[in-house]
């Protein structure tokens, strides 16, 4: 039985990051700045109640008879008394023998082209440890692109407004940037096992280690690339931020108005129609903060079952990060643009080019995961390099022009001396039977 690290590492950065947070938020208010007080409250304390919300909803603790358990996540100590459940579970397994067991049945990594299937016996500890597990993976998720994001993004753009960056700042946005590395690791250890569930799956430390540089560099940047653009254009920062929010908050609804599938009724029985769309739309919800800032590896289709596709689809990755690395350079042109004076003393050119830089960094370190970490790449129909070669291929093919537009344009542009030919001869073939000379000598 494997050590519930994952429990424990959640609860830390939950806890810590909530801390600090009412720290500087009492700070704020020492100092007179009410509306930097209010805004620090309201990231930390929205994703502590989704947090709560998402465990209470995985371990179906409305249907059971719980109410003390209820009333500590009422008062935001849910992760606290989770964790310290999960840890009763694991110092007590292998006690007292358990009842019964279940069997799952697991296909090995394919070797030589040949996958076996393997039985394990699960018990009841294990089983609840699984449970508690994913739902702590869950919640990191939500605490890192729901609070920890705009968090960091709110406190590096007090840093820059005010020119000062003090010690309980920095400490609070270390931990931010950390949870939100930690919440996109997460969210893609979860896709994978997602999607690869008929599989066992082991993800090796270098994997770990691409996915957390990858992440890093993507996140930072792109807070950065927010942060700076929002400090000399604030008209402008709500028409971008609404328009990247809703247009991946609807994408999955249109795809599944165009799908014309029936509404899914199997997420929870205990729900009504109601309750379901509401749990879809704080789907989508979550899905749309994520790709705020970073990619979602977890791509939501609310025409399948499990709400989540399970095709490898490269080309969308590869429109993402592109149509993603232009809207960064044009944010960075505008506020190179538009710099006020408080960056009097930054060399723009030279923080343009390392923030692009960065950006690179992190498409690299992908590129080097799907290719060559990733737990499950022998089970891709085709590795990254022939996905993304067949993207570039497909777009090259519709910016190119019709091959009938460019015969056309051929034709019009002729030279001269065909040109003159061609009159000539017509001259010749109008011209009355005779001397052609003569013709021709008439004609001039």
């Amino acid at each position: 039985m494997k050590f519930p690290g994952s429990v424990l590492v959640s609860l830390i950065l939950f806890v810590s990051e909530t801390a600090a947070a009412l720290c500087l938020s009492g700070a704020y208010r020492a100092a007179g700045d009410r509306m930097w007080q209010w805004l620090t409250l309201l990231f930390a304390l929205l994703p502590c109640a989704l947090v709560q919300l998402s465990l209470v909803f995985i371990h179906r603790d409305v249907s059971r008879d719980r109410p003390l358990v209820l009333l500590l996540h009422l008062l935001q100590l849910g992760p606290l008394v989770r964790c310290v459940e999960v840890f009763y579970i694991y110092f007590h397994a292998g006690r007292v023998e358990e009842p019964y067991v279940s069997i799952t049945k697991k296909r090995q990594m394919p070797k030589d082209g040949y996958s076996e299937e393997i039985e394990k016996e699960v018990g009841q500890a294990e089983g609840k440890l699984c449970t508690h597990r994913s739902a702590f993976s869950r919640a990191s998720v939500i605490q890192a692109f729901l609070g920890s994001a705009p968090q960091l993004t709110l406190q590096l753009y007090i840093c820059v407004l005010q020119q000062e960056i003090t010690a309980a700042r920095s400490v609070f946005m270390v931990l931010s940037l950390l949870s939100i590395v930690y919440g996109a690791l997460r969210c893609n250890i979860l896709a994978i096992k997602i999607k690869y569930d008929d599989y066992d799956v082991s993800v090796k430390p270098a994997a770990y280690l691409c996915i957390f540089l990858w992440r890093s560099f993507e996140i930072a940047t792109r807070v950065t690339v927010l942060v700076l653009f929002s400090s000399v254009l604030q008209i402008w920062t709500l028409p971008v931020v609404l328009v990247n929010f809703f247009g991946f908050f609807f994408y999955p609804w249109i795809l599944f108005w165009q799908s014309k599938s029936p509404f899914p009724e199997n997420i929870e029985k205990a729900l009504s129609r109601v309750g379901t769309t509401i749990v879809l739309c704080l789907l989508t919800f979550l899905y749309a903060g994520i790709n705020m800032f970073c990619w979602s590896a977890v791509q939501v289709k609310l025409n399948d079952p499990d709400l989540i596709n399970k095709s490898q689809n490269w080309y969308r990755l590869t429109v993402y990060y592109m149509l993603r690395f232009v809207e960064n350079a044009f944010l960075l042109l505008m506020w190179y643009i538009y710099k006020t004076d408080i960056y009097l003393y930054v060399c723009a050119p030279l923080l343009v080019l390392q923030l692009l830089i960065s950006y690179c960094m992190a498409i690299f370190f992908m590129l080097v995961f799907y290719q060559f970490c990733h737990p499950c790449k022998k089970l891709f129909s085709s590795s990254v390099s022939e996905g993304l070669l067949s993207c570039f291929k497909l777009l090259c093919f519709i910016c190119k022009p019709p091959k009938s537009t460019l015969l056309t344009d051929k034709a019009e542009v002729k030279s001269p001396e065909t040109t003159a030919e061609a009159w000539n001869s017509s001259k010749t073939i109008d011209s009355p039977k005779g001397n052609p000379h003569q013709s021709v000598s008439s004609n001039a």
